[in-house]
């Protein structure tokens, strides 16, 4: 129905308050205007004109809207969403509210400023833009219908914040859902605050148990009170919570996460954190897979090594019970032994005999006469006479045939493990058992290797630990390899042994067993070979007497150690003593033995002699030297000195042997002396004759009248400090201040 011009009186009526308009509408941040029954716009205020100015919602630039139809100054979608909507309104008074419409931006050429309530710079500012409108009735008195009001709001930028937020929340929503942390919420103090169902997926926590004890709950006893000591701490401070932890899993197992807490805050104060738990076992576990790895292929690389430094070590061991030694060094430091024990065979392979561990070395020998050194043969340390102690009672001998650990390898010639007491029990029986482990205090586990040689059994090399040992695969190798290298080792100790035991005979044999004494002369002697246990060297020296009362005084060094060089000492020895007691003369002896020499010895042989003939009752004689050190000379009241006699060259080498004549007065002393005295690897021939002199000088008179002081105060500190490199022999004369 269309208002007749009564019904125009009566609007225009209603709307002549101006001033009640304007302070209603005019300031709004959003197009007000009034339309009558023909929806013609009545009022408009400010911003709807802005609106309709620049030309959005269709608005027609630069016609003015009051008095016009809205058809008359809208267009396109804006007026065919309006019209139908407040046509509505007047006929059944009925109000339309949020109802929305989109239309272009205005052109950024168009002159127009932007409308009240809107951002220039913000989403509106291109693409399309959102209008909310409201249409309402308008009524008069009594009721009726006198026309429509018309809100717009321009929603263009609330609408791009929403749908801004909107994208971010979804980008957020679907983030979470595609990484692997899982995530969830708690209040400012740390209680459950929303429920969190990807955790609860994680740990099978029921929403009850959850609400009640939070996301912590979860966490594995043994890293509970850690993490919540943690979790307290940081929510005390206000600072990230980053932690470590196993948590308990719906499946009964456990997960290893690391746990980020981040607090939210607003005005300065914790409001809730946001928590992550990124499930990270699948790492861990290739962290101790790697780092296991890691482990086993270092203790290989090590025991690889050890190995090696095993078999470099038993090349250099002589004894066995040197070997014995190596193996126990080795056993501790690659695999951990506690107790290791090497035992032989005897010949009839029906005995088994410990062998002690030999001490190392221990410095400079101090003997002051032929040092034979102690037995090293299988039975050696028996007694405990080489320093060593068992730490196990072991008796003499064992059986082959009783139930021991070491019996069981040398019967079946293959290894014996017993990782525990059990196990060990089942082997050997409850009593042998019992036995058994008597002999190690605490012995937990054992396993004891043949030492095979040619295919045979020579002895058994057995290992214990004081905890049960389960050896891996690549342990039971390592041992087994370095059992192959011990028995090589015991092998050449054994030959060494027995080779050093007929050298150390023939040796005896070559030796004075005393010096001649006289009032008119007197007379000490010191050998000190290289090592303590290899005893038998070229060194050697001579005391015998001549016709006429006259004594020959040698001291000779033949090149090499051994049998070898025993036998050459002895050869050169006893052809001297027969060419002495033909014609003594120095130059005459060794003359006889460069000839015999040439004959005899290979040309590459090395010897030198000293040879000195007096006769004790006037102190004269004779002197002459094949290639040996010059003497040391103390005269009575002067000065310690060498002698200027020249060496003359080593037996059988081309040469014009010459003597010369000497005589010691009373009170003199003449020290004869091998190189190994004043040459070494980290000392010269020239500077240890230097030392000589020196240390010479450094005797009181009554000490330089003791030939057994002189040579051993010329030993000690021609030695000290110094890692003795060959034999030392000394041969000291000296005329008593009493002899006339």
């Amino acid at each position: 129905m269309v208002p007749d011009s009564r019904d125009t009186a009566r609007t225009d009526t209603a709307l002549a308050d101006s001033a009640l308009f304007g302070a209603l509408v005019t300031e709004v941040p959003f197009g007000v205007a009034f339309l009558d029954g023909r929806l013609r716009l009545r009022r408009a205020n400010a911003a709807l004109r802005a609106l309709l100015r620049g030309g959005g919602a269709g608005g027609r630039n630069g016609v003015n809207p009051v008095g016009r139809r809205l058809a008359e100054v809208l267009d396109g979608e804006f007026a065919a969403v309006l019209e139908p909507a407040l046509r509505g309104v007047l006929g059944d008074g009925r109000a339309v509210t949020g109802l929305e419409v989109r239309g272009p931006a205005p052109a950024p050429d168009s002159g127009a400023g932007p409308a009240p309530g809107t951002d220039p710079g913000g989403p509106d500012a291109c693409g399309e833009r959102v209008w909310v409108c409201a249409c309402l009735p308008v009524r008069g008195p009594g009721g009726a219908i006198l026309g429509a009001a018309l809100i717009v709001q321009d929603e263009t930028v609330r609408r791009a914040v929403e749908d801004a937020i909107t994208r971010r929340t979804e980008r957020y929503r679907s983030l979470v859902e595609a990484t692997t942390p899982v995530v969830w919420t708690t209040t400012a103090d740390g209680a459950a605050g929303e429920d969190a169902p990807h955790w609860r997926a994680v740990t099978g926590q029921t929403p009850e148990a959850y609400a009640q004890g939070g996301w912590i709950a979860a966490v594995h006893p043994e890293d509970y009170d850690r993490v919540a000591a943690e979790w307290r701490d940081c929510m005390r401070d206000g600072r990230v919570l980053e932690v470590d932890c196993r948590v308990l899993t719906a499946a009964g197992g456990r997960r290893h996460f690391e746990v980020r807490a981040v607090p939210i805050r607003r005005d300065g104060a914790v409001i809730e954190w946001v928590c992550a738990g990124t499930d990270v076992t699948g790492r861990r576990d290739a962290e101790e897979m790697r780092g296991r790895l890691t482990g086993q292929l270092s203790a290989a690389a090590l025991r690889t090594a050890r190995l090696q430094q095993a078999t470099s070590m038993l090349a250099e061991a002589l004894t066995v019970g040197e070997v014995v030694r190596v193996i126990v060094e080795v056993g501790q430091s690659a695999v951990g032994v506690d107790h290791c024990t090497v035992a032989l065979l005897d010949e009839g392979r029906t005995r088994l005999t410990p062998i002690v561990p030999a001490d190392p070395p221990s410095g400079v020998d101090a003997d002051t006469g032929p040092d034979t050194g102690p037995d090293t043969g299988p039975d050696a340390g028996r007694d405990g006479s080489d320093g060593s102690d068992r730490s196990d009672p072991w008796p003499d001998t064992v059986a082959v045939a009783e139930p021991t650990v070491l019996s069981a390898a040398a019967r079946d010639g293959r290894p014996f493990v017993a990782e525990n007491p059990a196990e060990l029990r089942r082997q050997l029986g409850e009593a042998a058992a019992a036995t058994e482990m008597l002999r190690g205090p605490g012995e937990q586990a054992w396993v004891a290797l043949p030492l095979l040689a040619a295919g045979a059994p020579i002895g058994v090399l057995r290992f214990a630990f004081t905890r049960t040992r389960f050896l891996t695969e690549d342990e039971q190798v390592f041992l087994e390899a370095l059992a192959g290298q011990c028995a090589l080792a015991v092998e050449r100790a054994l030959l060494f042994e027995r080779e050093h035991r007929t050298a150390e005979q023939l040796q005896r044999s070559l030796l004075p067993g005393d010096l001649p004494s006289s009032p008119e002369l007197r007379m000490a002697a010191r050998y000190d070979p290289v090592t303590r246990h290899v005893q038998v060297g070229g060194d050697w020296y001579d005391v015998f007497k001549l016709p006429g009362g006259r004594l020959a005084v040698v001291v000779g060094d033949v090149m090499g150690k051994g049998v070898l060089a025993a036998a050459i000492m002895g050869r050169v020895r006893n052809a001297l003593r027969a060419l002495a007691l033909t014609d003594p003369r120095p130059a005459a002896v060794l003359s006889g033995l460069d000839r015999l020499f040439s004959a005899t010895e290979d040309a590459e042989q090395f010897t030198t002699v000293a040879y000195l003939m007096i006769d004790p009752s006037t102190g004269r004689g004779l002197y002459t030297s094949a290639g040996h050190p010059p003497p040391l000379l103390l005269p009575a009241g002067g000065p310690a000195g060498l002698s200027d006699v020249e060496a003359g060259t080593p037996l059988g080498w081309p040469s014009h042997r010459q003597q010369t004549s000497f005589s010691l007065s009373p009170g003199d002393t003449v020290v004869l002396y091998s190189d190994g005295l004043v040459e070494n690897r980290r000392r010269g021939v020239d500077t240890g004759l230097g030392d000589l002199v020196a240390a010479a000088a450094e005797l009181a008179p009554d000490a330089a009248a003791d030939p057994r002081r002189v040579v051993d105060h010329l030993v000690a500190r021609l030695l000290a400090g110094y890692e003795q490199s060959d034999d030392v022999t000394l041969l000291a004369l000296h005329v008593p201040a009493s002899a006339k």
